[in-house]
């Protein structure tokens, strides 16, 4: 049984979209406790019932396999100290989506790599790597 946070986290979609789920009877086995929603797992996932009528759901369907690789976007950095500005720096890649965020909160287990021989695909030569099962939340300051 997870909350709503975990639930977010491994449908690939956002907690107020998983809470309108909820809301509708759309995620099998969920009940609310309290002011808490648990939600059981299928083989790693939340299962959520298929509509009729619309577009089909976009949340991810299995468990993440990929690593979540969290860098720092050097050129917007170097931006910002010239422009005085407060742009999103840290990039969050979990998969196919990346996220730009000033903040990001790793909830397990993962590690620090350094290889200037063999950098990224973006460039990066330091990099977080973090476990495809594990959260990273990320913030937005304003």
């Amino acid at each position: 049984m997870v909350g709503t946070t975990e639930a977010a986290f491994l449908l690939g979609i956002c907690c107020q979209r998983v809470r309108q789920l909820l809301q509708a009877g759309r995620i099998i086995g969920a009940v609310k406790v309290g002011r808490f929603w648990r939600i059981p797992l299928f083989k790693g996932m939340p299962r959520v019932k298929a509509m009729d009528r619309g577009t089909k759901g976009t949340w991810r369907k299995r468990p993440q396999e990929a690593a979540s690789i969290i860098h720092i976007f050097k050129q917007k950095l170097d931006g910002d100290r010239k422009q005085n500005t407060n742009s999103p720096v840290i990039v969050v890649k979990q998969g196919s989506r990346t996220t730009y965020c000033h903040s990001a909160f790793i909830d397990g287990a993962s590690r620090i790599v350094y290889q200037p021989e063999h950098p990224l695909a973006c460039g990066a030569r330091l990099w977080i790597e973090v476990e495809a099962n594990v959260n990273v939340k990320t913030e937005l300051f304003g």
